[in-house]
């Protein structure tokens, strides 16, 4: 049973002779020391039983979808090959890939794709529940923790197999550190976790600027300054390899678009609950929060980490975005850290204003069904992400139809060359076909989907043909978007002037269609030209 009994006080009693300010002030936090049982008690592990159990719900989708598949493909490769890979592609996710080879080695399947992700996650709420113990007490801890844990946000990328959910619990657990930096001096173990971080994706680095305005907003001495500028340098310095190395593959990012002022609106919206009532009630709250930013220096509040945790991160990556786009909300999950502390703050405000005695344990609990509640609010929208429908595209459904209408030894032709995904995450559906383009396979050759033949030489291929299964992007198929390269648009022209679409055997973003040369078309009964689907284009 959880002991939410020494939730009663926000200050818990002192030791005689023990002071709650650090030698030398700086950094002084106005819980002082919490016991350990509080600490690891409800703040701590109630957020991440909650997270844990939201994590694995609907975790076996029985689907995974582009990104994901990428992980599941080069993470099974060998690490000779997931090097060779890192030097043309994907640099940014390397240590995530050879991570993910070591978990997919025991078994490789969906489930065990995303359980990193899921415990990673539940880690982030627990280290959020920790980092309000520690700045406002154990109740806010708590409040925080659950707020973090219900986040349809936080909930998204826990079920995914990418290395954002890790990101996020290595920000916060650094942040955390830094909290512990600024009051006793000692930042090695800062600067190691930020590093591993960083290296985990790169945009972490920008945790630094947060954490260069809490110390600002803190009005901490030059002591304190000197010992994180160490560590912030240190970080830096190992980051410089990956920075040079990702510059290089930065074409990887040309789909990105600049954000606009929708665009944060949407990630403040997903930073404290996309449910309308939700999203107000958080937002007041945290306004409530705000008068945290003042106070006494040297002191650590959870306004004064959280606001620059959740603000700076994705505005500086915003507004760098107005050059050169590289903006994505899943490159600052970390930051949504941030915003749950300072929510409990407000919300904790709130009750000192409201209660002006000492607070029964009951407030804790009161706050706690009030997380209980935003969590049923945003049920519905959890539920619906669990539906393998919500991600791009589907690409076991790809495999499902593969598997019963493509025969060993008939010809496939992916379209484009991402469109392969689909036989790389389930090869078992593609055994034995003969893929049209390709010239060498993905492992062997370091790149992610193969390397494919020219545009002459693909011609020649597809002129032997009367028939060839295409899989391919609908939108592409449709005319929404053009092909890139010149193989890419010789596909696209053999298959528009001497073949017609003849069968179609999937829905969603990816189709899997049977395409018959012209002149034989009409020597196989039953079968009738497909017209090119009518969609919406994507928003």
């Amino acid at each position: 049973m959880v002991d939410v009994g020494p939730l009663v006080e926000t200050q818990p009693p002192r030791a005689a002779g023990r002071t709650a300010a650090v030698p030398g002030g700086a950094g002084a936090e106005r819980t002082g020391r919490v016991p350990w049982r509080v600490r690891w008690g409800a703040p701590v592990c109630l957020p991440a039983l909650v997270m844990l159990g939201l994590g694995l719900w609907g975790v076996d989708r029985g689907g995974i979808w582009r990104d994901e598949a990428v992980t599941f493909q080069v993470a099974r490769r060998s690490v000779p090959q997931i090097w060779q890979l890192l030097h043309g592609v994907d640099a940014v996710h390397g240590l995530y890939y050879l991570l993910m080879h070591a978990v997919l080695a025991l078994h490789p399947n969906e489930v065990v794709l995303r359980l990193p992700s899921v415990c990673a996650a539940a880690v982030t709420a627990a280290l959020v529940g920790e980092l309000g113990v520690r700045l406002a007490g154990p109740r806010v801890g708590l409040w925080a923790g659950l707020l973090y844990a219900v986040s349809p946000m936080a909930g998204h990328y826990a079920q995914e197999g990418r290395s954002y959910a890790l990101v996020a619990a290595g920000a916060t657990g650094a942040t955390l550190l830094f909290v512990r930096g600024v009051r006793t001096g000692a930042w090695r173990a800062y600067g190691t976790v930020l590093a591993v971080t960083c290296w985990l994706h790169e945009f972490a680095v920008l945790l630094l600027l947060a954490h260069a305005a809490s110390l600002a907003l803190a009005r901490v001495g030059a002591r304190i300054w000197r010992g994180w500028g160490s560590a912030a340098g240190a970080v830096t310095l190992t980051l410089l390899p990956m920075i040079l190395v990702s510059h290089a593959q930065s074409a990887q990012l040309a789909w990105v678009r600049p954000p606009t002022w929708a665009t944060a609106e949407s990630l403040l919206r997903w930073f404290l609950g996309p449910g309308e009532g939700v999203y107000w009630t958080c937002l007041v709250l945290a306004v409530l929060g705000l008068p945290g930013l003042a106070g006494p220096p040297g002191r650590l509040t959870c306004a004064r980490v959280g606001l620059p945790l959740a603000l700076v991160p994705p505005a500086a990556l915003m507004l760098v975005s107005q050059l050169s786009p590289l903006y994505v909300d899943r490159y600052v999950l970390y930051a949504l850290s941030g915003a749950p502390l300072l929510v409990a703050a407000g919300a904790d405000r709130a009750a000192r204003l409201r209660l002006r005695v000492p607070r029964p344990p009951v407030l804790a609990l009161t706050g706690a069904a009030l997380a209980a509640s935003a969590l049923c609010f945003q049920l519905p929208l959890m539920s619906d992400d669990r539906d393998p429908a919500r991600r791009p595209d589907d690409l076991a459904a790809v495999a499902r139809v593969a598997a019963r209408e493509v025969r060993p030894g008939q010809p496939v032709l992916f379209l484009p060359t991402q469109a392969r995904n689909a036989a790389l995450a389930y090869p078992d559906a593609f055994a034995g076909v003969r893929d049209v383009a390709l010239d060498e396979a993905a492992p062997e050759s370091g790149t992610l989907y193969g390397r494919e033949a020219d545009a002459a030489e693909l011609r020649r291929r597809l002129s032997g043909l009367d028939r060839v299964w295409v899989v391919a992007d609908r939108d592409l198929l449709a005319g929404r978007w053009s092909p890139a390269g010149p193989a890419e648009r010789a596909k696209m022209a053999v298959l528009a002037q001497e073949f017609l679409p003849a069968e179609e055997s999937a829905d969603g973003d990816a189709s899997v269609r049977l395409y018959v040369r012209r002149v034989a078309l009409s020597a196989l009964p039953g079968l009738a030209p497909v017209p090119a689907p009518q969609r919406p284009a994507r928003r």
